[in-house]
């Protein structure tokens, strides 16, 4: 055990998916320094999923998203006002590697750390830190972000570590769910439409499964798409309108979660639920595999440093091949 760092910030703006898989880092600093206070800086959008983290001292929101907007010169005056106010920290950490999140880093205080000019993919942040790590950013994003925490603070986080990790959010809601089939649930949503599975193969998908689908969804668009798939499914119902933090725990008693690319699915893997994600413009970078926790990638080509948005190639994903790997998961088949 070290005791010799007592504050530490994290910084992790923006976005939901990012700040998922960013979060397992708490346990670990936690473990190696169980005296440290670790403040969260995040972007107020996303605030609520770290939201009562037992392991989070303080959680600080800005909103430079309001600013972008807005482009009011007062925004970000008091932004930059509230972050000097923050007081001084042993270690303040850039998890994101962004130009944005570099310079929140450097306002905070001096005991930057973030990632070097060859590991992100705006190289002048690293003008930013006092030190920085080196890993290339084409590894997978969980180990990026456990490193760049590790080789702050001076500990290490080895893959036995992430698959022997602890649920990473605690569940603060119980959900009555059927108990006479298994419960999957479905994320329809993504940021980007190439990034989502089309609605017909879902109810093919469900159909062929035949056990309680339920369709979660985040805006309009999207409960109107989860509506369209229950009429036209017997096995699937729309699941009710839900808070990140009741998100959580939603998905955390689920036996399964199907979805895309895109932060609720991601939720399956921090808290140890089973799940198969759907790529189509991205990769298995974006996740952390297990043996319950896996990815099926369409047959496109990724280039992450130059991801194409046009690429639909998603919908090529066959339903029998996600059928096939939701019963080995659901069944052990």
């Amino acid at each position: 055990m070290k005791n010799d760092i007592y504050k530490i910030a994290i910084v992790r703006l923006s976005a939901l998916g990012d700040i998922i898989n960013s979060a397992i880092v708490l346990q670990f600093i936690h473990s190696n320094y169980p005296n440290a206070k670790i403040d969260w800086i995040t972007e107020e959008m996303f605030a609520s999923v770290l939201k009562d983290h037992p392991l989070i001292n303080k959680l600080h929101t800005i909103n430079l998203k309001k600013f972008k907007k807005e482009k009011k010169l007062n925004i970000l005056i008091e932004t930059i006002r509230y972050l000097r106010s923050l007081g001084k920290y042993d270690k303040i950490i850039d998890m994101q590697g962004l130009i944005k999140s570099a310079i929140v880093t450097r306002v905070i205080g001096k005991e930057s750390h973030g990632f070097d000019k060859n590991s992100t993919r705006e190289p002048l942040a690293a003008l930013f830190y006092k030190s920085s790590s080196n890993i290339a950013y084409e590894s997978n994003v969980v180990k990026r972000n456990t490193f760049v925490i590790s080789d702050a603070l001076g500990f290490n986080i080895d893959d036995r570590m992430i698959l022997n990790k602890k649920q990473i959010f605690p569940v603060t809601d119980n959900f009555s769910l059927s108990h006479d089939k298994k419960n999957i649930l479905f994320v329809i949503g993504a940021s980007w439409e190439s990034k989502v599975y089309p609605k017909e193969l879902i109810v093919k998908l469900c159909n062929k499964l035949q056990e309680n689908a339920y369709i979660i969804w985040g805006n309009e668009e999207e409960k109107i798409r989860a509506e369209w798939i229950v009429q036209h499914s017997k096995f699937a119902e729309v699941a009710p309108k839900l808070s990140l933090n009741k998100l959580i725990s939603y998905i955390s008693h689920m036996d399964l979660v199907i979805g895309n690319d895109t932060g609720p699915t991601h939720m399956a893997w921090a808290q140890n639920i089973p799940s198969i994600t759907l790529f189509g413009p991205t990769n298995q970078r974006m996740i952390y595999e297990t043996a319950t926790n896996i990815g099926i990638k369409s047959p496109s080509k990724v280039n992450i440093l130059k991801i194409d948005k046009n690429d639909f190639s998603i919908k090529e994903i066959a339903v029998d091949t996600i059928t096939t790997k939701a019963k080995e998961l659901l069944y052990g088949l």
